[in-house]
């Protein structure tokens, strides 16, 4: 499998650091290269976040994604999408929060952005907003196809107190499910 290269956004306190970090411990598992980068201002919450992932079978040498290399991004808060966005490849895909993320005709034209109400699913569909990282996660993993999908959910539920299993595991199937439908 070629070299995997994500990069979730968002801002502080929205668990995309804890989405990387399932990722890279997940491709570790499989006894390939897991790396997640992560840049965050000094701000506890509420401040731009980013985290580069990088998925291979071949050691990672360097650990940061060069801007044009990322193939998918997945991103929750417009300050960091604004910030972030340039690093994906032509042609890349973008998940967007729609409610929050505001891409424009440009960006349109530049890559495939995907609107899917991350924060909506895991407030009214799930019950719990701290769930989205695992929404975020399921989509990335159905469109990048990244990662054994059970290796990927026992690395979360590891990673998760397991009274909050089982709404980690609803958060999981409708984030794939909304992938699923917008990939049809």
């Amino acid at each position: 499998m070629a070299k995997t290269l994500m990069r979730f956004t968002g801002v502080g306190g929205q668990g995309v650091l804890l989405a990387g970090e399932i990722f890279a411990a997940a491709k570790i598992k499989t006894g390939g290269f897991g790396l997640k980068t992560a840049t965050y201002t000094s701000q506890v919450r509420g401040g731009p976040t980013v985290v580069d992932i990088q998925l291979d079978e071949e050691e990672i040498y360097y650990p940061y994604a060069n801007d044009g290399e990322v193939n998918f991004m997945l991103s929750v808060a417009d300050v960091s999408y604004q910030s972030f966005k340039d690093g994906v490849k032509e042609g890349g895909t973008i998940v967007i929060e729609p409610n929050l993320v505001h891409p424009t005709e440009e960006d349109r034209k530049i890559w495939n952005i995907v609107e899917i109400p991350i924060i909506t699913i895991a407030k009214e569909e799930v019950g719990n907003v701290i769930t989205q990282s695992v929404v975020a996660l399921a989509i990335a993993n159905t469109y990048m196809d990244a990662i054994e999908k059970q290796v990927l959910l026992d690395t979360m539920l590891s990673k998760v107190p397991a009274k909050v299993h089982e709404i980690n595991l609803k958060a999981y199937d409708l984030g794939e499910k909304y992938a699923k439908e917008q990939m049809a």
